[in-house]
């Protein structure tokens, strides 16, 4: 009996001792300084793109109350942006266990379907499993809410189940309570990736809402077969004028210039280093010997290689000053801009378009969607198919 006493209050300290050690919350130091609206900044934050904005303030949130489960939730989201699904699925299970209320538990249930459909296979073998389950708990708190509907409509877009999605994206706009704009974009996307047409080996490019220097080598490669056309198409020559041995050795001048140095570990290593040697004008390697294949491609860098693949394979070098001295016809652009002839050459050719067709701007600095990447190929493809 004694024993059980002694253990009984052993664990009734201990209890307290956990509690005594858990996070302290910090005092509120403004009238708005409060969980919410910090939690709805960091979501603000997040639609932006300003990841670590959202972080934050997320973590102001958690800061406020470390038991607020919406803050969990937008920093797991956060950690999945940032690749970090390990921790991204801990700080969603840290909102689930603190969810109060059919509001919170809402929350983490979207939470889920974005965590599952950001990290797809990353996370689960059967992760659009996962995302129609958690969809199906959100329907039950609150079925007249558009959140579950477009979610699961991002996983069908990622699974290829286009007319699923689709049908998700009508009863978000069916219910007319928020993510109209996001659904009207996926329902344009999806139209894109249709007319594309893409083959398996490109489907994951074509879903990326913006592309990699690396994605395109392969788009250009798969696609367009360009290194075909220009082997075949294009003289090849060679320098067969006197090396100097000595002047070689000495002084370095023919020495061969290094390969790229960043492309070794990267999965497209194949398709970058046959389009590299192409040596098309628009995505050159750099002076530090870089590539730069992570890096998201620019709408003047994609047309500025489509320019210079045209010169090549047509032969007509003219097209190169084409545009010069005429007056813009895109707001944001200027004729004496290096890519302007290139934006030009791509746009009255219908290989290109502006990029927001209602102030006609054409954002050279912008990304472009593999979608939009693949219509544009196969529309160069058919130009090219005379030559």
């Amino acid at each position: 009996m004694y024993n059980r006493k002694v253990f009984f209050l052993v664990g009734v300290v201990l209890l307290l001792f956990s509690f005594s050690c858990g996070p302290k919350a910090r005092k509120q130091e403004a009238v708005l300084d409060t969980p919410g609206h910090h939690v709805s900044n960091g979501n603000k934050m997040l639609k932006m793109g300003k990841i670590d904005d959202a972080l934050m303030e997320f973590n102001l949130a958690k800061e406020l109350d470390p038991k607020f489960a919406p803050a969990h939730v937008g920093i797991g989201i956060v950690y999945c942006l940032k690749k970090d699904f390990k921790n991204g699925l801990k700080n969603m299970k840290k909102a689930e266990s603190y969810a109060k209320g059919d509001d919170q538990e809402f929350s983490v249930n979207i939470g889920y379907m974005r965590l599952y459909t950001m990290g797809n296979e990353k996370m689960h073998k059967k992760w659009l499993k996962k995302v129609e389950a958690y969809h199906k708990k959100a329907v039950k708190i609150a079925p007249d809410l558009p959140d579950s509907y477009y979610y699961l409509g991002l996983g069908y877009k990622m699974s290829h189940r286009y007319n699923d999605a689709k049908q998700q994206y009508s009863k978000v706009l069916d219910i007319g309570k928020g993510f109209i704009e996001e659904a009207n974009n996926e329902f344009a996307i999806i139209q894109q990736i249709e007319r594309a047409m893409p083959g398996t080996k490109v489907q994951k490019i074509a879903l990326l809402e913006k592309i990699t220097r690396g994605d395109v080598c392969a788009l250009f490669i798969e696609e367009l077969k360009v290194d075909e056309l220009f082997r075949n198409r294009t003289p090849k020559q060679f320098d067969t004028s006197y090396k100097d041995p000595e002047k070689v050795f000495k002084t370095g001048e023919y020495v061969k210039v290094e390969d790229v140095n960043d492309i070794e570990d990267h999965v497209l290593k194949s398709d970058i280093k046959a389009f590299i040697e192409l040596g098309i004008k628009g995505l050159e390697t750099h002076a530090d010997h870089t590539f730069q294949p992570y890096k998201y491609l620019t709408r003047a860098e994609f047309a500025m290689l489509i320019q210079d693949i045209l010169i090549k394979i047509t032969g007509d070098t003219k097209l190169a000053v084409k545009f010069f001295g005429h007056e813009p016809v895109f707001p944001d652009l200027r004729s004496d801009q290096y890519f302007y002839n290139a934006a030009m050459v791509c746009t009255s050719r219908g290989i290109m378009k502006a990029k927001d067709l209602g102030t006609g701007e054409f954002d050279p600095m912008g990304t472009i969607s593999g979608a939009q990447a693949l219509i544009s190929i196969r529309e160069l493809k058919i130009q090219l198919e005379k030559y």
